[in-house]
């Protein structure tokens, strides 16, 4: 009995489907642009995370130290940096590497060229460039730093310089910045969300409205709650599974066209990440997903609150 009601639960919402061919296409046309929504969400998201990301890694804390420094202490002072939990990593550069660079930063002063060989030694020291996890981090590890814990790692004193104080006022901006953002972009998603909500289920009342009298009087006859709704949710689902196919083939043509107006802002540094196609075609199936389990959830759900209301006779 069970199976024979599932499939006529199942042929009665096909039925109901193309039976009801202008309302079900409005409904779709809704959906799909629902589902579009909330997957450019998905891509402006990315977009902003990467970006994000991009400038966090901008970001580091440099500790210069004495010309006399052991490197044997620098690298210590490196491994117990590394053993941060707000450490994310630490590049080591030596007295001759800083000098190499220098040169290199400054090849078109001659001047100072002159002035660097007239001197009998390098007159740079090595350095330690920290990045950490997180922006908010950098001022912990700046007072680990300065602190006694980082005096007792060497018997003497080698750090010249910690720039973070310098750049403290800069830092904080940018924490504020990414704070922000996240915030703003985790209020769009719950805005669009509930909006995306109210729009489907509006959409799927109006197409069940003019069911009503039968949905009356199929109760009136003894047919269950879940016998009558069962066709409209297998309708809902269908209007959730067309349109998700249709949102995800608009994404091609749309990720391909305006892939390029993002790349000169470098949102994407890497080869395999410069075009939102390419992003597209990589997380195809974590796209799919969403878009998919969201047009079956809001369909379902939209159309098993709809019908409730004429449940009751």
């Amino acid at each position: 009995m069970f199976w024979t009601n599932t499939k006529r639960i199942l042929r009665s919402g096909f039925v109901s489907f193309f039976r009801n061919g202008f309302v079900s296409l409005a409904a779709v046309l809704v959906m799909t642009i629902t589902l579009f929504a909330i997957g450019s969400l998905l891509f402006s998201g990315a977009l902003l995370e990467k970006s994000l990301n991009e400038l966090k890694d901008k970001v580091d804390v440099n500790v210069y130290f004495l010309t006399t420094a052991p490197e044997d202490d620098i690298l210590a002072f490196k491994t117990v940096l590394e053993g941060l939990p707000e450490v994310k990593e630490v590049t080591y550069t030596s007295r001759e590497e800083a000098l190499v660079i220098f040169r290199a930063r400054h090849e078109d002063d001659q001047l100072t060229l002159q002035a660097l060989d007239e001197l009998d030694e390098n007159p740079l020291g090595a350095s330690l460039s920290i990045k950490a996890k997180e922006t908010s981090q950098y001022e912990g590890i700046a007072n680990f730093l300065e602190g006694d814990d980082a005096l007792s790692i060497v018997e003497t004193p080698i750090i010249e310089k910690v720039n973070f104080f310098q750049n403290k006022a800069a830092i904080d901006k940018l924490t504020e910045i990414i704070s922000s953002s996240e915030q703003s972009n985790l209020l769009k998603t719950i805005l669009l969300i509930i909006v995306s909500i109210l729009i489907t289920f509006n959409t799927i009342r109006l197409a069940i409205y003019d069911s009503r009298e039968e949905i009356k009087l199929m109760k009136l006859v003894g047919a269950s709650n879940w016998y009558v709704q069962g066709p409209f949710i297998v309708t809902g689902i269908m209007y959730g599974v067309i349109s998700a196919v249709v949102a995800l083939a608009l994404f091609y043509p749309v990720t391909l066209w305006f892939g390029p107006v993002f790349y000169p802002f470098n949102f994407f540094s890497t080869i395999e990440s410069t075009s939102l196609l390419i992003y597209y075609s990589n997380n195809f199936s974590e796209i799919f997903i969403a878009v998919f389990g969201t047009g079956i959830v809001l369909g379902a759900l939209s159309s098993y609150l709809a019908v409730k209301k004429y449940l009751k006779v």
